[in-house]
């Protein structure tokens, strides 16, 4: 871990509204954002704020209207739809409430996937794989379909694949919201070792303020603005 504190991600001025019959609605005003490598980041707020929106337009899944994002130093939003997608599978994790594994696949194979359409080997994918679903907890579970997996450990496979790209950035969103307490925590807590380890840094958007405060910084979505709790 470095002593010193390196810039990953720098947010300006980003701002996104929708049209309405009455008018324009507007999601996120002018948000500023910087965020360091290996920094975890919790965004709450109420729902239908704008924060699932923030974490879709910082993964490029999405536009602003204004404003701008510098990922290492490089704007994101001048990025032909090829470098967005380079940029995901290289670089950035996503983890939803809902595992959205493939059901034909095998733990290992879900996990795999980014790798191979990254263009890794096999041979050095099913290992990466491999490593990463056992230090997951889920040494015993890596051929088993997601039908024959419980919903905590489903979701350590969908983190599983966020993270085998090893990527500088992990966008996180209600990643617990379908698992009991207990679960929760288990799932939450592997994430967050994994992610100290390789200091990749987190953005995670929830409703669990129990989570939040493990987290090294809060952030509330309120009326379109991020206000430091």
């Amino acid at each position: 871990m470095h002593d010193k504190k390196e810039l990953l991600l720098r947010v300006t001025g980003l701002s996104k509204g929708y049209q309405l019959p009455k008018g324009t609605l507007s999601i996120l005003d002018e948000v500023d954002l910087d965020l360091n490598r290996g920094e975890f980041l919790a965004v709450v707020g109420e729902s239908g704020v704008g924060k699932s929106t923030l974490l879709q337009i910082l993964g490029t899944l999405d536009t602003p209207d204004a404003g701008e994002a510098y990922f290492e130093g490089q704007s994101i939003f001048h990025l032909t739809q090829v470098e967005c997608a380079r940029l995901r599978n290289k670089h950035i994790g996503f983890v939803y409430q809902a595992h959205h594994l493939i059901p034909e696949l095998s733990a290992l194979e879900n996990v795999m996937l980014p790798l191979l359409v990254g263009g890794i080997n096999k041979a050095d994918a099913k290992e990466r794989g491999e490593a990463l679903l056992i230090d997951l907890g889920l040494g015993n579970r890596i051929l088993h379909t997601p039908a024959r997996l419980s919903g905590g450990e489903a979701q350590r496979v969908a983190v599983g694949r966020a993270l085998v790209t090893h990527p500088s950035l992990l966008l996180v969103d209600e990643p617990t919201g379908n698992l009991d307490e207990a679960t929760a925590q288990s799932v939450f807590k592997a994430m967050h070792v994994l992610c100290k380890q390789k200091e990749t840094a987190i953005i995670m958007v929830t409703h669990s303020m129990a989570l939040a405060s493990q987290t090294d910084r809060i952030v509330r979505l309120r009326q379109g603005k991020l206000i430091t709790v």
